[in-house]
């Protein structure tokens, strides 16, 4: 299911909507949506000394270009091209036997990969890793984070009361949550990058099991999902929520499952066949539609679960939406509450 580099689908003028996931896009729509929002990002640049993250990895790692990792150096190209970046971030190679891949920074942001990471995988499986990382750069996902992040440690001065405490752990959850969200948009542009399935669930494989692929089943794999998403009582229901609860990447076996979903939906294939939103018509994109977006997503995972607490609620009665929340509209709520105290903030959408 490999596409050699002169047959991948380039995607001209490709907007990050297209594999940004619904609770995510809301999100995202509603950061980018609030004036004076540049003027406190770089505020915040200043105060998190992001041009001292960057002197660090320019004198601890090796940064990639066409001298250094020449091989990593193409694959950032060809990323870029398919995804039609209007800027290629950095990035460096960092000696570190943990299997680990970042972006950071808020002006100008750089892609870390660990040497742990080059050794795990291979060129098409770090093909997929670059993409995802290079979604994370153009969605933003590192400025908006390193924002919420903070607003979030100013919101902590309230956590020693008993309602700010609980309040503050709301905004937590919800903040994860998206983190984790997220990391399923990541995957989905590091896939229109690959447009390579096997690979792409290949290096969830490795995360999870190691280097030995021989030994393991891809089919195998994706039926763990399964297994876990429908077994035990309701007891377990509860632990997957709090096992979940402080994390900020989704699971490895439930991140390929998740792409497999993307690709059942037909979204997939609707990108490459050229059906995707452009940058330019970005500015038209509105909130509200966006949460309803998010609201429909989240009922249909809810109505297709098996997962046994899942089934409770949904034999109550529940409302699939007020049962599991709409994250992308928690987080509208929080950032905006949050922002008119930091400086009163007006939303261009109502």
């Amino acid at each position: 299911m490999t596409s050699p580099d002169r047959l991948r689908t380039r995607f001209p003028e490709i907007s990050t909507r297209a594999w940004e996931h619904p609770a995510d896009r809301t999100a995202l729509v509603t950061l980018r949506s609030l004036y004076g929002f540049d003027t406190v990002l770089r505020t915040l640049s200043g105060l998190l000394a992001e041009r001292q993250h960057r002197l660090l990895y320019l004198a601890t790692a090796v940064r990639v270009d066409e001298r250094q990792f020449k091989a990593i150096d193409q694959l950032r190209q060809d990323a870029a091209e398919i995804l039609d970046a209007p800027t290629i971030p950095e990035m460096f190679v960092l000696q570190d036997p943990r299997a680990n891949a970042f972006t950071i920074g808020m002006d100008q942001p750089f892609i870390i990969l660990t040497t742990g990471l080059l050794d795990l995988l291979d060129h098409e499986e770090l093909r997929f890793v670059v993409g995802h990382e290079l979604g994370h750069a153009l969605s933003g996902h590192a400025v908006y984070r390193t924002m919420l992040m903070h607003l979030m440690r100013l919101a902590a001065g309230i956590g020693w009361m008993p309602i700010g405490g609980w309040a503050l752990r709301a905004i937590i959850a919800a903040l994860m949550e998206w983190s984790r969200k997220s990391e399923l948009s990541g995957d989905r542009a590091g896939l229109l990058c690959g447009q390579d399935v096997d690979a792409s669930v290949r290096v969830h494989m490795k995360l999870a099991g190691g280097s030995r692929v021989d030994q393991m089943s891809h089919a195998a794999f994706l039926q763990q999902a399964d297994d876990y998403d429908k077994s035990g009582d309701l007891r377990d229901g509860v632990l997957k929520l709090l096992n979940l609860e402080l994390q900020t990447h989704p699971f490895s076996v439930l991140r390929a499952a998740e792409l497999r979903r993307w690709i059942a939906s037909g979204e997939y294939n609707r990108v490459l066949d050229g059906q995707y939103p452009r940058r330019d018509q970005d500015k038209h994109a509105r909130i509200s539609d966006e949460i309803k977006h998010a609201a429909r997503s989240y009922r249909e995972s809810f109505d297709q679960s098996d997962d046994p607490l899942v089934k409770v609620v949904r034999n109550l009665g529940k409302d699939a939406a007020s049962a599991v929340g709409t994250v992308g509209a928690e987080v509208a709520d929080t950032v905006t509450k949050l922002g008119k105290r930091l400086g009163g903030w007006q939303n261009r959408d109502s």
